[in-house]
């Protein structure tokens, strides 16, 4: 993961990456998070296009440039995958999230022959156009691309959490020596296999053969190998799954409940990302005030800073 600037940490979240695609013009297409880790659960959600996962970085060698030396735990590197299919490296810091959302979005936007395989993804005249402009890129070059488009990383940015003392568009130096460092990368059945798509990697890396049908399996025989990597009571994974607008196949059935809870779902996501994007320190600091001067009045400040701290030391010794 090279240094730059300009792309800010997002938050692993269904309503987030939802509303990010959304907002880039994507239609028809919504992220679900997976509680449990198990093939019935991602055919639930049929047709899925993709899964998303999140994990801790394991350092081989310090994340440094695009092309890590550290290799997955499973799969063959495939360094002339079919000309259609979308991969880039990733050239930038904090990108990897959105990059590996349209490393899914990007490899099902065009109608396949097959009557078997997932329906088209409308993904609006921005992200066409940025498409259109890339194809035929190398996988170095694609990744260029798209960490200097502005309408991808203004889209990014927008769900940035809001605060007045760190800029997010500088990773922290600590965190790079020795911080957690977490990183998303794609996994997208095309052309028949089953690719996992990491922009730390030189190469897409194919797990085998693969059909729409057999994904949820495949995927998660993939993803079990690589968690079995970890130490043992390691929780630390997001998985979230990249479906058709679950209110689409809601009005097809005639189901009202379920359009009324994917409706409630969509309320709830628009007033937690209005509260990410908010900063509270000023009203804070002015109800901090206010509480303040009405301690005054009553001739009462003393006695609550006072009380205050016997709280605080109390707090500490408990710990």
């Amino acid at each position: 993961m090279s240094e730059g600037g300009g792309w800010s940490t997002i938050e692993s979240d269904e309503g987030v990456f939802t509303s990010l695609i959304e907002n880039l013009g994507v239609k028809d297409v919504q992220f679900e998070e997976l509680i449990s880790l198990d093939a019935d659960t991602i055919r639930s959600l049929s047709p899925v296009y993709g899964v998303i996962f999140l994990f801790k970085w394991i350092r081989d060698h310090p994340p440094s440039t695009s092309t890590s030396t550290q290799q997955p735990p499973a799969g063959t590197p495939d360094p002339t995958p079919p000309p259609t299919l979308f991969f880039a490296n990733q050239t930038i810091q904090n990108a990897c999230g959105t990059q590996a959302i349209l490393s899914v979005i990007f490899n099902h936007d065009t109608p396949s022959p097959s009557t078997s395989e997932l329906p088209k993804i409308d993904i609006g005249p921005e992200l066409r156009a940025f498409k259109d402009f890339t194809t035929g890129f190398p996988p170095d070059l694609l990744g260029e691309a798209l960490s200097n488009s502005e309408p991808i990383r203004t889209a990014h940015n927008a769900f940035a959490r809001s605060s007045p003392f760190v800029d997010e568009t500088q990773r922290p130096q600590q965190d790079e020596e020795g911080g957690d460092v977490y990183h998303f990368i794609a996994y997208t059945p095309v052309a028949g296999r089953l690719y996992e798509l990491d922009g730390l990697q030189p190469h897409p890396i194919v797990h085998g053969d693969c059909t729409p049908e057999d994904f949820p399996e495949k995927v998660i025989e993939v993803i079990q190998q690589r968690i079995a990597r970890y130490p043992e009571g390691e929780t630390r994974f997001n998985l979230m799954a990249v479906c058709r607008d679950l209110r689409v196949r809601a009005r097809e059935f005639g189901d009202a409940e379920a359009l009324e809870n994917e409706e409630r779902k969509r309320r709830a996501w628009a007033w937690e990302n209005t509260l990410r994007k908010s900063n509270f320190v000023g009203f804070i600091g002015e109800v901090m005030k206010g509480v303040a001067g009405m301690k005054e009045q009553e001739g009462k400040f003393d006695e609550w800073v006072e009380g205050a701290k016997k709280e605080t030391q109390r707090k500490l010794l408990r710990k």
